[in-house]
């Protein structure tokens, strides 16, 4: 059975701050690591770190110097970075990971499980690697030591790399974060069930120009009609890939109504009640945005290409990420530094589900 447990938090945003306050609150003894250190440095100096909201407490967590000391001083690892810094993160631990140590990354994307797979079969090393299809927690930080925590998720979708430690892994993540883990059908099931992407394709372009201006705008309040039928029609062809492979997942009406309490309706309704009992959050300030330059190379990239690959084609993300890439003058679809390196266009359907299931072998 487990104990208080030690838990490195790979990160120092929003989400890394919540699921910290939340390990503390649940008796365990988080420790946080920031790649630049910049995220990390008021707490090394003492500062004790303030969640409000969804999460009340106030602490000094533990702060690691550098990724060996994170890696080397935990029971579990939880990753919790932007998609466009889970490569650089894997290069640093992966060559500290003990056999058979987990490692959580919340929320997955790109089949960055099956990269550090790769990263750890190389030395010779098995470690449950769990990926959850979103995060615990969302919030903002209002500055270095504050996060006001808007909601704790009631249910994530959870697997494991291999596939036969997704027993094990529910057990565990049970044990750190409560009853709220929902055991889904491996890797491509958790690859498919992260609807950040699809939701931010359809907020973040119908909402672009306000982002540029910096204005200070309610997301939830402007989920409008159309807003919400477009996040309707991406759910469509994402549910579509989901059926071409066998597994199920959730729609995005049960995941608003799970992960913000609120009652089943359309898209739309669901985010105006969100915002009128004053739990709709505000949209992105800037163009530079997560919503844009991590969910469309590293959520639309890789849910179209799957959607090719099983030849179930998804127009309405193509169209996003050549919208997006045109509006920012870059090729989002060059921007993803994992899928090269994993060789995803290379591999066949078949070899992935067996890579999804079994990890990468070991020596």
């Amino acid at each position: 059975m487990f104990q208080s447990m030690k838990v490195s938090i790979l990160g120092a945003g929003a989400v890394a701050f919540g699921s910290a306050a939340f390990l503390e609150q649940a008796g365990h003894s988080p420790m946080l690591w920031s790649p630049s250190g910049r995220g990390t440095r008021p707490f090394a100096s003492g500062a004790p770190l303030v969640a409000k909201g969804a999460i009340e407490l106030e602490f000094t967590p533990r702060v690691a110097k550098d990724c060996a000391e994170a890696v080397q001083e935990a029971d579990a690892l939880l990753i919790c970075l932007p998609g466009f810094c889970h490569k650089a993160t894997m290069d640093a631990m992966a060559p500290h990971v003990r056999e058979n140590q987990p490692v959580i990354i919340s929320s997955h994307s790109s089949f960055g499980a099956l990269y550090l797979s790769r990263l750890l079969a190389a030395r010779g090393i098995r470690a449950p690697i769990i990926v959850w299809g979103t995060t615990l927690t969302t919030g903002t930080k209002s500055d270095e030591t504050h996060v006001n925590v808007i909601s704790v998720r009631k249910k994530i979708d959870v697997a494991a790399v291999p596939q036969s430690a997704s027993d094990r892994a529910v057990e565990l993540c049970t044990h750190l974060f409560g009853d709220r883990f929902v055991q889904r059908d491996g890797l491509l099931a958790i690859a498919l069930s992260n609807l950040n992407p699809q939701n931010h394709l359809a907020i973040a372009l119908l909402n672009l120009t306000r982002m540029e201006r910096g204005e200070t705008w309610g997301q939830a309040e402007n989920v409008t009609p159309a807003v919400g039928r477009l996040i309707e029609a991406l759910d469509l062809e994402r549910l579509a890939i989901a059926t071409a492979l066998g597994i199920h997942v959730r729609t995005v009406k049960e995941h608003f109504s799970l992960s913000f309490h609120v009652t089943p309706a359309s898209v739309s309704d669901m985010n105006q009640e969100m915002h009128r009992s004053g739990r709709g959050g505000h949209g992105p300030r800037t163009a530079d945005s997560r919503y844009v330059l991590e969910d469309v190379p590293f959520g639309l990239v890789p849910t179209a290409r799957l959607g090719r690959l099983v030849g179930v084609p998804a127009p309405l993300h193509e169209a996003g990420i050549a919208l997006f890439s045109a509006a920012y003058g870059r090729d989002f679809t060059q921007a993803n530094d994992l899928l090269p390196a994993l060789g995803l266009e290379s591999l066949t359907l078949d070899q992935l589900k067996a890579l999804a299931r079994d990890g990468a072998a070991v020596d």
